[in-house]
């Protein structure tokens, strides 16, 4: 695993894989790696919260593990669970292989095999917690980035079930005891700020607050991720996503969604952004039908 000297050397990794961090960003990621605390990424969709954990794990060298929040998450979602087919499936083979041979089922014994390790689901947290247990015993741990996504969308108890986890990295799962890792997983946490998180779990985290970036760091996105688009349609589709964030959207354009519209004209050959470029492709960018039918294609055009 990369060791970084500091914010400027992480900026830099993760500029290389294309992921454009200001300072702000770069010293909150790289405090949350030395003090083994998760990072908790706020701000509105599509500004680049959940490809930073891309990024980061890309830069690691290590695997994403996500967990994908909803309401009603709870701990068979996030910690474990028990394989119920198989077990039913073991328990049917015990029972033939008992009735062939005549002898009596250990009931005991029967119910310690189906609730061993074979068995056991590992969800995102506890896949994480483990494999960070396991690399954690080498020379040079790649401990894994777990990436909470959107976790605003699911309850309190969710908070309550993550800060008990977050205490000590630990699961304990009855039938077989504590799984623990004194190495935890690089963690973010990322929020759409559609309701107030806990403020326990808040404070046991970094904390960044993402907003949209510049119109020159917003370039050089669109340019990573479309490397054959003209810096004058770039610099066009930029000015055009400004214009939609300054006016009172339902769902105004995030970096995401730049992206999109950008990919959509290269698909479709414009090399100019103008008013008939824009009804053709204005669906890569508004995702609301009040946004799309207030919409004047003229306003996000470059007047000479």
């Amino acid at each position: 695993m990369p060791d970084f000297t500091g914010p400027l050397d992480l900026a830099k990794a993760l500029g290389d894989v294309g992921y454009m961090a200001d300072d702000s960003l770069a010293t909150a990621g790289f405090l949350a790696g030395a003090l083994d605390k998760p990072l908790l990424c706020e701000g509105a969709p599509g500004v680049g919260k959940t490809s930073l954990a891309k990024a980061l794990a890309e830069v690691h060298g290590t695997e994403l593990i996500r967990l994908q929040c909803h309401e009603g998450l709870d701990s068979t979602h996030a910690l474990y669970d028990w394989d119920f087919a198989r077990q039913i499936l073991h328990v049917r083979t015990i029972e033939a292989a008992a009735k062939t041979s005549a002898q009596r089922l250990d009931a005991t014994r029967l119910d310690d095999e189906l609730h061993s390790l074979p068995f056991l689901l590992r969800r995102p947290i506890l896949q994480a917690i483990d494999r960070s247990r396991i690399e954690g015993a080498d020379a040079q741990p790649r401990r894994p980035v777990l990436l909470i996504d959107e976790i605003d969308r699911a309850g309190d108890e969710f908070d309550a079930l993550l800060l008990e986890v977050l205490s000590d990295w630990s699961v304990t799962v009855p039938e077989l005891g504590t799984i623990h890792t004194s190495t935890p997983p690089l963690v973010i946490l990322t929020s759409n700020r559609t309701r107030e998180l806990h403020d326990a779990l808040k404070r046991r985290c970094v904390y960044h607050w993402f907003s949209q970036p510049d119109a020159e760091t917003e370039e050089r996105i669109l340019a990573h991720h479309v490397p054959d688009s003209p810096r004058e349609l770039r610099a066009a589709v930029v000015r055009a996503a400004n214009r939609l964030r300054a006016q009172s959207l339902i769902k105004p354009p995030g970096t995401s969604e730049t992206i999109d519209w950008i990919r959509a004209l290269r698909v479709l050959g414009v090399s100019e952004l103008d008013e008939a470029a824009v009804r053709s492709t204005i669906s890569a960018v508004l995702k609301d039908a009040d946004d799309l039918s207030d919409l004047n294609p003229s306003t996000l055009v470059d007047r000479i």
